[in-house]
């Protein structure tokens, strides 16, 4: 990894987004960067594997489960697809389950905490659209970086100074 996000906030102030601190780093993946896809959900994880069964081209999934600790919106099964489609990495404003199989995946998931129980499946919720939480907005095709120091939003790709 040739960037950290405390060098990449030093190098362009005032032009990255900072979230607010309130993640746990569950992946396999510590830190994992990427153009930005949306999932606006609550409760219902159905979306989430539809979107991780098409391919990644190393982008993030930025999930905004309206911050619900009930349920889990990302298990192994889901995680597994995310490896296998070259996602780099998931942040769920939300839970995640099956923690101890994903920590061991080639994929970065930040989420809020983790839940044993699984989603009710309506089909129910929006994709590739602008989602805040955390102070910050992740709009679609912005750039998205994540470490164990936080996770970063800029609308281009960054380089270290």
């Amino acid at each position: 990894m040739d960037w950290l996000t405390t060098d990449l906030c030093d190098a362009h102030e005032g032009t990255v987004r900072v979230v607010e601190p309130m993640f746990g780093s569950f992946g396999g993946r510590s830190a994992f960067f990427g153009r930005i896809a949306t999932l606006k959900l609550f409760e219902d994880n159905s979306l989430v594997r539809r979107v991780l069964e098409s391919s990644g081209e190393g982008r993030v999934l930025v999930i905004d489960g309206g911050g619900s600790l009930r349920r889990a919106l990302v298990g192994d099964q889901l995680a597994a697809l995310g490896v296998k489609n070259g996602w780099a990495g998931i942040v769920v404003y939300g839970c995640i389950r099956d923690s101890r199989a994903i920590g061991e995946m080639d994929i970065g998931v930040f989420a809020l905490d983790t839940h044993p129980m699984k989603t009710v499946k309506k089909n129910v919720g929006d994709a590739d659209i602008p989602v805040s939480f955390g102070g910050v907005t992740f709009t679609p095709g912005e750039w998205l970086y994540a470490d164990e120091d936080g996770v970063i939003v800029s609308e281009n790709a960054l380089k270290p100074a």
